[in-house]
């Protein structure tokens, strides 16, 4: 399985970006997706996830209202449509998707660790 995202860039609090992620090597739309992000000295964290099924979605908290998660099954692409950046925004941001189909969004929110295939990241840096 591989994923690649892209989209990462610098921008000025208050801007925008959106991240893409493109997955192969099995069936994209039985999986859910979704991003994590790491800043700079500091723990992975969840970001958003996205079901497969009814393209249910959940977001950390300090991002709800501002960013947006979807999926093109038919692409086989995943997005990240990120509005009213601030500097704790400033992260690499991976495109992950579980290593089982049963994993569903709600779980990864729940489970960071839980098992999931990464791709490589993109930076995201947002200045004040």
């Amino acid at each position: 399985v591989q994923l690649q995202a892209s989209g990462g860039g610098s921008v000025q609090t208050g801007g925008s970006l959106r991240l893409s992620c493109t997955a192969s090597g099995r069936t994209f739309s039985s999986y859910a997706m979704g991003w994590f992000r790491q800043a700079p000295g500091k723990e992975r964290e969840f970001v958003s996830a996205i079901n497969w099924r009814d393209d249910s979605t959940y977001y950390r908290d300090s991002v709800k209202g501002r960013f947006t998660i979807s999926r093109d099954n038919v692409k086989k692409m995943v997005y990240l449509q990120m509005n009213s950046l601030n500097p704790e925004d400033t992260a690499i941001y991976y495109c992950v998707s579980p290593t089982r189909a049963v994993t569903t969004a709600q779980y990864m929110a729940a489970n960071p660790r839980s098992d999931k295939y990464w791709g490589q990241g993109t930076l995201v840096t947002v200045s004040s």
